[in-house]
């Protein structure tokens, strides 16, 4: 592929930032996680190797999230479940302001598969 060809390929990062800028949104409305989300999936497809890192990421933290919501919904019966809620939304933080600095750097997540930060 030339360089021209290269130049040329629509860029998706804005769309990445968006997505993460819709997470840290839907910590207080959850509608706009979901929004994220679709775009992340939408959007991953056409994106550089190195971007698609980031739509992986904001992906597998709407999924892990959303396990870590439910579970801490249930188990806030018991109490423990407001810690696990608690985690949850520094775990969510952690990861954005981790992904926008990696993103705004033009660097790769180095691990989108973690379940930690």
């Amino acid at each position: 592929m030339s360089d021209t060809m290269v130049e040329n390929v629509p860029s998706t990062e804005g769309t990445a930032k968006i997505v993460y800028v819709l997470y840290l949104v839907g910590i207080l409305f959850g509608l706009t996680t979901l929004i994220g989300v679709v775009m992340a999936y939408v959007n991953r497809g056409d994106a550089p190797e190195w971007l698609k890192t980031h739509y992986q990421y904001q992906i597998r933290t709407f999924w892990i999230g959303a396990l870590y919501l439910l579970i801490g919904a249930i188990t806030s019966l018991v109490l423990v479940g407001y810690l696990i809620l608690l985690f949850w939304l520094v775990w969510t933080v952690v990861r954005m302001v981790k992904g926008m600095k990696q993103l705004d750097a033009k660097k790769a997540v180095e691990n989108p598969t973690t379940w930690l930060f």
